[in-house]
């Protein structure tokens, strides 16, 4: 399905249209700790985010804002920040004029702006100063704070009906209408419509593809993909890829974050990795060489197997960027290369097949040497200890030659 939104620039990103998905993150970090959130988002951004956003929760971290910008310029990092408001944004913005314009983007939770006449008068700051400083909005409903007057009144008028429709489904109708009532109304304010994105997240899979379904069908306004409060571990990612996955094989979505609590001891640039593997798994963005191998069986050495494929895996890894910046042609040419690690000779050549170059170890029960094919062709075997450094040598010479023009300078 091709994307209809309408195109949107986030400091030096365009989003919408026909742009590819954008990645985005957010810091942990205390964002009055300038160098700490500097450090950060400079990570998030390495990795792979596009942009990135941070919380400005308190008269301390708005004052950070600025000093933050000029740090991140300094380190010749331009990346767009997002300044994720809450409750008391249009105080902040009113009252340090330096955030509101040093951010690249605003984040309005219509749940939390204010409630009566308090939600007009606050959201209307905010769009005053979006318009004044020339800033994109983003309006980021959430499952966990709607708007309690579209959701009182949809409540009452569901429980009047003689067949109420379950709870859900109320609650997906009332994020919708947020997220719509609120664009709208900045647009009579103000703003431009190629100046606000939409976001819609709740915390459950199928809620989630449905608002998202029903936004893009009523809107052509950017949308910010993500599922809310999606958790941790295997749970968290399988959940977050089921969702932002439907959502982009549709067509649906422009920018996409994978909002996932981080383990013990675990770096938060997981959230940008599993983000780039879901886009290159659809197709949609190519990151790095895909590495293709069977999950072994009782005919594989597993131990062999397993070691040679995170031993390649983290030689591609460190590879690519070396790669890239030796090479003309090698990134407009990465999503074509496929490097396989078979197990046993059942998984080698023939499932295999599919790869520019590959390898098949030996199977428990097999001649202690491994088959190296090139486009599906048996081209050379190998023998010995050091089977490992053999392959890399020979896909090294791979990609030589397949990508010999080195860049010039």
């Amino acid at each position: 399905m091709p994307k209809t939104s309408v195109e949107v620039k986030i400091g030096n990103i365009l989003i919408g249209g026909q742009n590819p998905v954008v990645i985005q993150s957010m810091t942990s970090t205390k964002t009055a700790d300038v160098t700490q959130t500097t450090a950060q988002i400079l990570e998030l951004v390495e990795s792979g985010a596009k942009i990135v956003r941070i919380t400005v929760n308190d008269e301390q971290a708005a004052r950070a804002v600025p000093k933050i910008k000029d740090m991140l310029i300094a380190k010749n990092c331009f990346a767009p920040i997002v300044g994720c408001f809450h409750y008391n944004g249009h105080i902040l913005l009113e009252k340090i004029r330096e955030c509101a314009e040093s951010l690249d983007k605003y984040r309005i939770n219509p749940g939390n702006v204010g409630f009566g006449e308090l939600y007009d008068k606050n959201f209307e700051i905010f769009i005053k100063h979006a318009i004044n400083y020339n800033k994109p909005i983003r309006i980021g409903v959430n499952s966990g704070s709607i708007d309690e007057v579209i959701l009182s009144k949809l409540m009452d008028e569901n429980s009047a009906k003689s067949d109420p429709e379950p709870a859900n489904l109320v609650m997906r109708k009332a994020m919708v209408k947020s997220a719509i009532v609120s664009a709208k109304y900045a647009e009579k304010l103000g703003i431009a419509p190629n100046k606000i994105v939409l976001s819609a997240k709740a915390s459950d899979v199928n809620d989630s593809i449905a608002i998202y379904r029903e936004l893009k069908s009523l809107t052509k306004y950017p949308l910010h993909l993500g599922l809310t409060e999606a958790g941790s571990g295997t749970y968290g990612i399988i959940a977050t890829t089921t969702t932002l996955s439907i959502l982009l094989n549709d067509g649906i979505g422009d920018t996409i974050r994978a909002s996932l609590t981080p383990g013990p001891g675990e770096n938060r640039t997981t959230e940008v990795i599993i983000c780039k593997q879901i886009l290159q798994s659809l197709g949609l963005q190519q990151f790095c060489p895909t590495i293709i191998a069977c999950p072994g069986c009782g005919r594989t050495n597993n131990v062999m197997h397993r070691e040679f494929v995170k031993e390649i895996t983290n030689f591609v890894t460190i590879h690519t960027p070396l790669w890239q910046n030796k090479y003309s042609s090698f990134e407009n040419d990465i999503a074509h290369l496929k490097i396989a690690v078979m197990g046993c000779i059942v998984n080698g050549i023939g499932e295999g097949k599919h790869a520019d170059i590959g390898i098949s170890l030996p199977g428990d029960t097999e001649e202690p040497c491994a088959i190296i094919f090139i486009n599906g062709r048996r081209v050379q075997t190998v023998k010995g200890e050091d089977i490992i450094t053999k392959f890399k040598q020979i896909l090294e010479e791979y990609v030589d030659n397949r990508f010999s023009v080195t860049k010039t300078i």
